[in-house]
């Protein structure tokens, strides 16, 4: 069985590997690894998007190349721009004894639980960022800088300095943070990841295990991985044998131009180190969301309204298509901009603004990165033939009345986002998952036991964030999907699985 690691390290020893990797030290119970790839934001051009600061792009570069020296002119001109990341979180956790304190075979036998209620704990955690402009903004991971209570950055030329974060992206795991240091700092250019081709040579530089400025060597060996971690989120990496380890997250994959081509974020591996498959961001993905973060301090997304999946060759031969390439429509959301412009169930998109949709995970990347009220062209075909349509993207946050109408449907439930007093009530981390405010008797939740003010707190083994996060994992379930769901029983405290079936 694969690992997905995370390149970042922290210290709860799990197996999730996100390239987050760096030495995972925690004070407390509990270690994990994550060291998987993150999912990768809405893709676009290096010329597009570009409402938000001025990022440097390189042209494109046609110069030969001297093999002998270019990865020594790669690592020189880029080392100074890299940045050691060390973070630290303080957790208030809740004392797990106490869970047991109304219970009358625990009391006879061990007493009343003593000690505190709860209690701190701190975790370390270690990364790589590089700095993108001469002002002090880094960018790194999101899962390297998430949570973090202190953050310090090292440079490379050895000052430190404390960072403050400008804005995170969890959906493509992207974070910027910002330090205030005194004069011009050296920076990274980027270069244009569409062009990348596989079997092009690339470079990592990162801090693995914490050992600074490492630099490694490899080739692109695959593009467009999709679907590697999160199918709800935005992924389409860029997969490298060049070695990433724990510690190497947020940190740059160079072409031999010297150009950022992309942000290392996860591996996956069965050792938790290296194991030459690693996968990367796509630069030009990362260009799109850092002038978003840095020029409003958050990412917005176009949004279409409608669950897709991907093309399987019985259901191409089925629908008597040629191959499997599109996004074939599971549902599509009253009142959404995809229904206005009379998307259908049933229908497979194979274009969208003029470009080949070769899965559903294309699609959904190309419509978030659409800004919304803009006009696109989508090419459907509907019962064997092509049909253009032409849609107005809408904004994903102002959908999520109609998105949490959805979720009614699907599940039969009506939620809210849960608040820190419902943290602190069940003794969670943090506030995560959302709270069920009303049920449909006869619906999928009802069905299995859930109640008002029960907590839903993972969806198909996928952690549940907000309200937002949950819309997004229904929306990518089938009709008539059978998913576990955890859930928090709002009488005791307990969490459980249950099996829900979608509508």
């Amino acid at each position: 069985m694969r690992v997905f690691r995370r390149p970042r390290s922290r210290s709860r020893a799990a197996c999730a590997v996100l390239l987050f990797g760096s030495v995972l030290a925690s004070l407390g119970a509990g270690c994990y690894k994550q060291e998987s790839d993150r999912a990768p934001g809405p893709t676009s051009s290096a010329t597009e998007g570009k409402a938000g600061p001025e990022i440097p792009v390189a042209p494109p570069s046609k110069g030969a190349i001297d093999l002998s020296t270019a990865i020594v002119q790669v690592a020189k001109q880029n080392i100074p721009a890299v940045a050691h990341i060390e973070v630290v979180e303080r957790q208030e956790v809740e004392n797990p004894f106490f869970s047991f304190e109304a219970d009358p075979f625990f009391r006879r036998f061990f007493g009343v639980p003593q000690g505190p209620r709860k209690f701190e704990r701190e975790q370390r955690g270690l990364g790589t960022g590089m700095i993108i402009d001469a002002e002090g903004h880094i960018l790194t991971n999101n899962h390297v800088v998430a949570g973090a209570t202190k953050i310090q950055i090292l440079l490379a030329s050895g000052e430190e300095y404390p960072g403050k974060v400008v804005g995170t992206d969890p959906k493509t795991d992207l974070a910027v943070v910002k330090i205030a240091a005194t004069g011009s700092l050296p920076h990274v250019t980027f270069g244009d990841s569409d062009t990348i081709e596989v079997g092009e040579w690339v470079v990592a530089i990162g801090h693995p295990r914490g050992l600074d400025q490492t630099v490694t060597q490899g080739i692109i060996s695959a593009k467009h991985r999709r679907g590697i971690t999160d199918p709800s989120s935005y992924e389409d990496f860029l997969q490298t044998d060049a070695a990433i380890n724990p510690g190497n997250s947020g940190g740059p994959l160079l072409n031999l131009h010297g150009h950022v081509i992309g942000v290392n974020a996860a591996i996956a591996s069965q050792s938790g180190g290296s194991e030459g498959i690693g996968f990367a961001i796509p630069s030009n993905m990362a260009i799109h969301v850092v002038r978003q973060l840095i020029g409003k301090g958050k990412v917005e997304r176009g949004w279409m309204g409608v669950s897709v999946q991907d093309l399987t060759p019985d259901l191409a031969r089925s629908l008597d298509l040629k191959g499997t390439a599109g996004a074939l429509i599971a549902d599509v959301v009253k009142g959404s901009p995809a229904e206005k412009a009379g998307v259908r169930r049933g229908d497979v998109i194979v274009s969208f603004a003029g470009k080949d949709v070769a899965d559903a995970g294309a699609l959904r990347n190309a419509a978030a990165s659409t800004p919304a009220g803009r006009e696109v062209k989508v090419v459907v075909v509907r019962k064997g033939s092509r049909q253009e349509l032409l849609v107005t993207v809408g904004d994903f946050r102002a959908a999520t009345q109609l998105l949490a109408a959805s979720v009614k449907d699907r599940l039969g439930a009506s939620v809210r986002a849960v608040t820190t007093k419902d943290a602190q009530r069940y003794g969670l981390e943090s506030p995560r998952g959302v709270v069920i405010t009303g049920i449909d008797p006869q619906g999928p939740c009802a069905r299995v036991g859930l109640e008002v003010e029960d907590m839903i707190l993972e969806v198909g083994g996928r952690s549940v964030d907000s309200v937002e996060g949950l819309v997004d994992l229904v929306s990518s379930l089938k009709a008539k999907e059978r998913v576990p769901v955890l859930a928090l029983d709002h009488r005791t405290g307990n969490t459980g699985y249950v099996q829900i079936v979608t509508r």
